[in-house]
């Protein structure tokens, strides 16, 4: 995303989807995670939608390419579906009982990209299971289209602050 964010063009986008909207939108997409309603939240993807979470302790992670990087999380709609299907299952034992999250979304920046509009955000996602608090940081970076009247994810993808995924051991949360 460049470094010119809210211009006179991203004040186009912002009449066809205003400050409000967009960050209302990323608020409804945190508080979906945080309550565990995966089908809900998924929902929030365009048939063409994708979910990434990139590699960490690597330069710029917002412009690699999953197809030559290996990413933590690279899903596309059917693997998405599957992820969330799982993970409301018994049986994904990283996750059951489901750990408490709480997703803060914050410095939301957007700007028009033809039909779509491009978001960066931070955030902090606080993740409780056992007993231990473990905290996930980064940028979120999400393309959005208008579908049917309502904005959609066409692609989501965070870029964790973080050195290593020591004490976290793994991303088995949704970010």
């Amino acid at each position: 995303m460049s470094a010119q964010l809210e211009t006179p063009r991203a004040a186009q986008a912002g009449r066809a989807a205003g400050r409000e909207e967009i960050e209302n939108f990323l608020y409804h997409e945190a508080e979906l995670l945080d309550d565990w309603q995966l089908a809900a939240w998924e929902a929030l993807f365009t048939e063409d939608g994708r979910y990434e979470v990139a590699p960490i302790s690597l330069d710029k992670p917002e412009t690699l390419d999953p197809s030559k990087v290996l990413f933590l999380v690279a899903d596309d709609r059917a693997r998405l579906k599957q992820r969330t299907l799982r993970l409301m299952k018994k049986s994904a034992h990283a996750e059951y009982p489901h750990s408490r999250t709480r997703h803060l979304v914050s410095n939301i920046r957007f700007q028009a990209d033809g039909d779509e509009i491009l978001t960066r955000s931070v955030f902090v996602v606080y993740r409780i299971r056992r007993e231990e608090v473990m905290t996930y940081m980064g940028q979120n970076q999400h393309r959005l289209r208008r579908v049917d009247g309502a904005l959609r994810i066409v692609s989501k993808r965070a870029c964790l602050d973080l050195e290593t995924l020591k004490p976290q051991g793994t991303v088995s949360i949704i970010l």
